[in-house]
């Protein structure tokens, strides 16, 4: 298992300038937050690295594939590699959990309908939803449904996984229990995990590393320590919640 690599990454949308050159490495089995402000570029530059959109400049790399320049098609053993998380679950009201979870594995396996059950059974075990694999989201809170879309993601065995904003809207202790989760798929499957989130409890509590964007580039990268520790206004007022300081809004 190799790194993911963003080489001076620029997007724009018309005349928004929303990444300005970034550069970024995450290593295996990593818990990497990239944190900012809403609208700061968090969710564009990871939906780079499933295809969802293309750079206007620079390179990605997923080990020591350039996957910049693939095509649609090129892009499905990628995604097979790098799952993603939505901040929304999406999952089908009409579908029991277990159905929700063995759809992706029909889709993209060659498994019998029994066996994908089975499998998809598996993957509700291992976030601790297979005592409900049987019942519909319907009967559950966001926080219940974000682990059910959690399991899907992981139906392929993927490397990576991408979290946006998985704490969003969701109560303390259920966010408590995504985020042992995210940490027991990197501690003991060696899942890496990039992970988008304002969520200082999470960010504090469960990363490795941690940069923050802004103004479409990173201006510090590093530990838990080096966030406490900064002196730069701007990583300190948006660490401490405060409404005035030089962060532009």
């Amino acid at each position: 298992m190799g790194r993911i690599v963003f080489k001076n990454i620029f997007k724009s949308f018309g005349p928004k300038h929303i990444l300005r050159g970034v550069d970024l490495e995450v290593s295996p089995g990593e818990v990497f937050f990239i944190i900012g402000q809403s609208g700061a570029g968090k969710s564009v530059l990871v939906k780079h690295l499933v295809g969802l959109l293309m750079p206007d400049k620079g390179q990605i790399f997923l080990d020591d594939l350039e996957i910049t320049s693939l095509s649609e098609k090129e892009f499905y053993p990628v995604r097979k590699r790098c799952a993603m998380v939505f901040q929304n679950s999406t999952l089908f009201d009409s579908m029991t959990l277990q159905e929700n979870v063995a759809l992706p594995i029909r889709k993209h396996r060659d498994v019998t309908q029994k066996q994908a059950m089975e499998m998809a059974l598996e993957k509700l075990r291992l976030v601790g939803m297979h005592h409900y694999a049987t019942r519909v989201p319907a009967d559950f809170g966001d926080g219940m449904q974000k682990k059910v879309a959690i399991a899907r993601a992981l139906t392929l065995d993927p490397e990576y996984v991408i979290f946006d904003e998985p704490t969003t809207g969701i109560d303390p202790i259920s966010a408590a229990m995504v985020d042992k989760l995210i940490r027991h798929l990197s501690d003991n499957l060696g899942v890496t995990s990039i992970v988008i989130s304002h969520d200082l409890r999470s960010i504090f509590g469960i990363a490795d590393r941690i940069a923050m964007l802004y103004k479409g580039q990173f201006i510090l990268d590093g530990t838990r320590d080096d966030f406490l520790n900064s002196d730069n206004p701007i990583v300190q007022q948006f660490i401490n919640g405060r409404p005035d300081g030089p962060m532009e809004v």
